[in-house]
């Protein structure tokens, strides 16, 4: 039985017929509209709603199926280049699924052999052959490359992130094509044609299905939670609580993760259930820019084995079995990936030191310097690391590799934990980068605090630009920067790693961190991350971003009147930036108090109002102990319109 015509939604406009191949199976419950071309052993289950009666051509490839529900339409304007060299409204390509509810609205490229999850939406977009976009996904003005993998809950938007976007894995396209063909045999009654080679389509049951995949696995569960939640940009945390903690919802905050790889983050994960075996442990998904977490999943219970997650990244994982010694202690050596790590470091003309922290202190990210390595060779430094081993038995130990000659950080390792245990995580390994030399240290680099860490990665992700500035103190108060070349990082890793380098340098200035879109040529944040005599950078730094009116806006955080100053001043200030005015800040010691001899501290470059009250207080903050006015200049007339005392001693 042919597939009904429905009447078309725009009856003054004559419609051209659906053209349907002899061998395709479509449901006489479809709704098929326009010029609609349906190839060879397609399948088209009922509910589906297929109309070019706006934007047409549509072209189904041969083999491909539509389940139940599926909704394709296309705008009157747009088109996509099929694979014939025509334009269409919608073009699906060869043996594609669409699954159950997904959305499909021109124009729109879908290729060969593709996966689109239950609910998914795609709109005015591409996808190239091969890929697998999960449930409840939406892709929409990008391109997808080919053999890429979409997880599900995932906004792919711009195209930074649609080409960061992992490679489809064989237990992924196992999953996919158990999915797409588990319902054809029975979605057709009898009295529909069936094609010859039917008994081809019809792919294994679960059961079946090898067993390197589990849908039901839990190690497969979590690696699928990290994967899905990193791909949408999100950080991974842990908590743990032992069985009174639990009962009293009292979880303790395991140690920060800051990796962003997938493998490495499992690792991470690994080692927390390691060391809080026998009590509860959950997953948080962490939305660094709300602030807010967005999931909260238990990965293990007291009475659980911790599950073995290695290998369900996209890297493999082994924890090695090595012992540490001394003279006095049952001798051991180190583990040869560590071995490994040292010789490279080595042999670039690095060299090694160790840092280490009791529970407490790890957990705040609080290393202590255990100093540099003095041995020159593989063999020498080894003995003098188990040495150090040993003498911090109980503690946490990682090892640093560092380079000399551009004062930057290239490897940081744990080796060792309380319970004895040496770790070398994914991701934290020396490697070559793809200009023959440099080597990626982890995120979690000890000079850049974890919101910043993710303010590089956010910035890397939209394709922004690194970039620094630094001012000495009499410079920073006349607002007078001075540029450092932009940081042309392909990761958030290299990035650190030039901006610890860089931080060491300018140890007595102001600091700064830029972010810069080059195609726009304006700037997207301003960022103080480093002030003069304070350790490390820190997330609490004045921070600007821009609209794209290139107007500066706060994104401290900040309440609208700054924590430092009074009401009335920061009235002063937004009447100020509401009139245009320019504003100043003077401070005077008490004896230059006495005379009316005020100095100037700095101007206030923010355009907004948030912004200006931010700089004011950061400003005032730095002349603490001193008088501190702020005054309004009419530039127009060029004279004072506001002077005000907003900070006394």
């Amino acid at each position: 039985m042919a597939a009904s015509v429905a009447a078309p939604t725009m009856p003054s406009r004559p419609l051209a017929e659906p053209k349907i191949h002899t061998t395709a199976h479509v449901h006489s419950f479809t709704n098929l509209v326009g010029d609609v071309r349906v190839g060879e052993n397609v399948l088209v289950a009922p509910g589906t709603s297929i109309r070019a009666d706006e934007g047409m051509p549509f072209n189904i490839g041969h083999g491909s199926h539509l389940q139940d529900g599926v909704v394709v339409h296309g705008l009157e304007k747009g088109r996509v280049l099929g694979d014939d060299d025509r334009e269409y409204s919608v073009w699906i390509g060869n043996n594609t699924s669409i699954t159950h509810m997904a959305l499909i609205h021109g124009p729109v490229y879908v290729g060969d052999d593709c996966f689109i999850g239950f609910r998914s939406t795609i709109f005015n977009a591409r996808v190239g052959n091969s890929c697998i976009i999960m449930m409840h996904c939406l892709i929409q003005d990008v391109e997808i490359p080919p053999g890429k993998f979409v997880p599900s809950g995932s906004i792919i938007t711009n195209q930074q992130q649609a080409d960061a976007l992992p490679n489809v894995k064989d237990s992924e396209r196992q999953f996919a094509q158990h999915v797409s063909g588990m319902s054809m045999p029975t979605a057709f009654p009898s009295n529909h044609r069936t094609s010859s080679n039917q008994q081809a389509c019809t792919l294994p049951t679960k059961n079946d299905m090898p067993n390197t995949y589990s849908a039901n696995s839990p190690a497969a569960e979590v690696a699928n939670h990290v994967r899905q939640l990193l791909a949408q940009g999100y950080r991974i945390g842990t908590e743990h609580a032992n069985p009174r903690q639990f009962r009293a919802a009292a979880w303790q905050t395991c140690a920060q993760i800051n990796e962003t790889h997938d493998g490495a983050v499992l690792n991470a994960l690994q080692s927390c259930l390691a060391d809080h075996s026998g009590e509860y442990v959950r997953l948080i998904g962490i939305d660094t820019q709300a602030k807010k977490r967005v999931l909260e999943k238990i990965i293990q219970r007291p009475d659980d084995q911790p599950a073995q997650l290695s290998g369900q990244g996209n890297s493999s994982y082994s924890a090695p079995n090595a012992t540490y010694g001394s003279s006095n202690a049952a001798s051991g050596s180190v583990d040869s990936s560590v071995s490994g790590q040292i010789r490279a470091v080595l042999n670039r003309g690095g060299r090694i030191s160790i840092e280490y922290a009791n529970a407490r202190q790890f957990k705040a990210a609080a290393w202590q310097t255990g100093g540099f390595l003095q041995g020159s060779s593989e063999s020498a430094v080894t003995n003098e690391l188990n040495q150090a081993l040993a003498a911090h038995a109980g503690n946490y130990v990682r090892i640093i590799g560092v380079d000399t000659k551009v004062k930057q950080r290239i490897l940081e390792a744990i080796v060792q934990r309380p319970n004895g245990k040496a770790v070398v995580s994914a991701g934290q390994t020396a490697s070559t980068n793809g200009n023959g030399g440099g080597y990626n240290a982890p995120i979690s680099a000890p000079a850049v605090g974890g919101d910043l860490n993710s303010t590089i990665q956010n910035l890397l992700n939209q394709g922004a630009t690194i970039g620094l500035e630094y001012a000495g103190p009499r410079h920073f108060r006349a607002s007078s920067w001075t540029s450092a070349p932009l940081m042309h990082a392909r990761s958030a890793s290299e990035a650190v790693n030039a901006l610890n380098g860089f931080l060491a340098d300018h140890a007595g200035d102001y600091v700064r961190l830029i972010g810069v879109d080059t195609r726009a040529k304006k700037r997207v944040m301003e960022q103080i991350i480093h002030r003069p005599g304070q350790k490390g950078a820190t997330a609490a730094a004045t921070t600007a971003s821009y609209s794209s009116n290139g107007k500066a806006s706060s994104n401290s955080g900040a309440p609208a009147a700054a924590a430092g100053l009074n009401a009335e001043a920061a009235n002063h200030i937004r009447n100020l930036v509401r009139s245009g005015h320019k504003i100043t800040l003077e401070y005077a010691d008490k004896r230059r108090f006495r005379i009316n001899s005020w100095q100037t501290a700095g101007v206030v470059q923010a355009g907004n109002e948030s912004g200006a009250l931010a700089q004011v207080e950061s400003i005032a903050a730095e002349y603490a102990g001193a008088y501190v006015r702020i005054v309004g200049t009419d530039t127009r007339v060029k004279s004072r319109v506001v002077e005000a005392v907003i900070q006394k001693p």
